[in-house]
């Protein structure tokens, strides 16, 4: 069965996010500064969201989520 995802862009505000699951939850911080994941209330991650993503041009960006796709 396939899922939806939703991404977002804002380009003035330079916020880029990724959204595995539309439900409740609250963003809470990774090992980079710039990612955000956002986390049910069970913890697992159902999105994540980047700042100032324009300043990881030509820069490689690794984090690790705990995404458990069911």
């Amino acid at each position: 069965m396939a899922k939806e995802i939703t991404v977002y862009y804002d380009k003035e505000g330079d916020y880029f996010e990724v959204m595995f699951e539309k439900k409740k939850g609250y963003f809470k911080e990774t090992s980079n500064d710039a990612v955000m994941e956002k986390v049910d209330e069970n913890g697992a991650v159902i999105g994540f969201s980047i700042l100032n993503i324009s300043a990881l041009q030509n820069k490689p960006l690794e984090v690790s989520l705990n995404y458990n796709a069911a």
